[in-house]
């Protein structure tokens, strides 16, 4: 089938591009989540009781696929709205402070004006997902072409160049760019945010007071993309990694290309896989103990796929942890090391904890799982001192293993160097617009809107 090829796809993202985006674009799940509220606050903490995306799948039921309105303006339209509006206002008390909650409600409003539909009338019934039949979406293989990214590549084109990143433990990030930086970060941060999907992780205090933080929560977002895919959203929290998208499904919807968007259960509760063929993109998420971790290997033409680059300040797997977010861990393990402490020197804060391994203690497991003492190793043994926590071992493990299966650059697969840049630097490096500007406009703007969202 016809199309745009690779390098001329354009998705429109943040509210005045789901406002202006045709019918089967602007409609899917979260068709019109804000990519700026995406950016402002906290998801809320594990096993809540917010509805708001059991409200956000049938509406997208409701208005998407064979049994859609025929035209946005028709009255079955503002009937789902009224349905979608009535959803929410029923979870509202279990909600404050949930940004998708936050973002719907706001995208009612909109949508709502913007199709004069009435606040009172009637209100449709949730359509029931039905399961494909045999030898639909789910099993078929004759995907558009453009629904396969490298085989969208002309022959005599150069193979894509696939970059890697990844989040794990207390918290460590590997960015598209190889740096390697422990940070804080605690609350919610993007790791992604490009024309195809978002990426946001939510970082909790590993115990009571401790500023140690790990990821609690996780939240990937993929955009809906012409013939291919649907938007999907997939979100693990604590405790709950599910084999499945938000919606109950496991493809990318009613699309002659949704095959080209898969979700794989691994292990059940520990291993998820997601395949994005149409953007040549995979993404592994594990839960190791309580605590979840990401990693991901994209080309680098999705990466950079941004429309708005004054939007890409807190961009972590393209910018990295901001310098006042980082946190100096090859300096603490040097000073322990050398003084047998466990507190790390004042010019060098880190995480603390109560119970801590003494650091021979971590040294000798840390090196049970990884012999090579890279940064890996080094972030293992900076874990177990701070936190305590055995299972943080194996979060190092298989953070290096994902790295083996996703890098293209067999020859990177080990760090030995942490990075912290000057501000700028890692942009510089990758082709970027300097990042201190847009952070200080990312964030000035932040705390103007977080009445708004939060």
């Amino acid at each position: 089938m016809g199309g745009p090829g690779p390098r001329q796809r354009l998705v429109v993202t943040g509210r005045a591009g789901w406002m202006g985006m045709g019918r089967g674009a602007g409609r899917s799940a979260l068709g019109f989540w804000p990519t700026l509220a995406f950016l402002l606050c906290s998801f809320p903490a594990a096993a809540s009781p917010c509805k708001i995306l059991k409200c956000n799948s049938e509406f997208w039921s409701a208005t998407s696929g064979s049994h859609a309105p025929a035209t946005d303006d028709t009255p079955e339209f503002c009937a789902a709205l009224r349905t979608y509006a009535l959803c929410t206002r029923r979870t509202a008390r279990t909600c404050r402070g949930d940004l998708a909650y936050h973002s719907a409600v706001h995208g009612i409003e909109d949508l709502m004006s913007q199709h004069n539909c009435s606040r009172d009338g009637p209100t449709s019934q949730p359509r029931l997902r039905t399961l494909p039949p045999a030898g639909d979406s789910q099993e078929r293989s004759d995907s558009p072409e453009i629904c396969h990214y490298e085989k969208s590549f002309h022959k005599h084109a150069a193979a894509p160049n696939y970059t890697h990143c990844g989040l794990f433990g207390d918290p460590h990030l590997r960015t598209f760019t190889d740096h390697f930086q422990t940070c804080k970060v605690q609350g919610a941060w993007p790791l992604i945010d490009n024309n195809y999907l978002n990426v946001q992780v939510t970082n909790t205090p590993v115990l009571p007071g401790s500023a140690a933080t790990a990821t609690s929560k996780l939240t990937i977002i993929f955009k809906n993309f012409q013939e291919c895919v649907d938007q999907k959203v997939y979100q693990a929290e604590m405790d709950e990694l599910p084999g499945a998208f938000v919606d109950g499904s496991k493809n990318g919807g009613d699309k002659h290309g949704a095959n080209s968007l898969k979700i794989t259960e691994k292990v059940s509760g520990q291993h998820v896989e997601i395949q994005a063929k149409y953007i040549g993109t995979t993404i592994v998420v594990r839960q190791v103990g309580r605590y979840l971790t990401f990693a991901v290997r994209m080309p680098e033409e999705v990466v950079n796929a941004v429309e708005d680059w004054d939007s890409q300040g807190l961009y972590l797997c393209l910018r990295g942890c901001p310098l006042n977010q980082q946190i100096d861990f090859q300096a603490f393990h040097a000073n322990t090391e050398g003084s047998g402490a466990r507190r790390p020197a004042a010019a060098s804060p880190a995480p603390t904890a109560p119970d801590t391994f003494p650091y021979e203690t971590a040294v000798a497991k840390c090196k049970e799982k990884l012999p090579v003492e890279d940064l890996y190793y080094q972030a293992c043994v900076f874990d177990l001192l701070t936190t305590g926590d055995v299972n943080f071992t194996l979060a190092a493990y298989y953070a290096l293993e994902d790295v083996k299966m996703l890098h293209s650059n067999k020859d990177r697969l080990h760090l030995y160097e942490r990075t912290q840049d000057l501000p700028g630097r890692a942009a510089a490096a990758a082709g970027l617009p300097p990042a201190p500007l847009l952070l200080l406009g990312a964030l000035v703007l932040r705390l103007a809107l977080l009445p708004v969202f939060c």
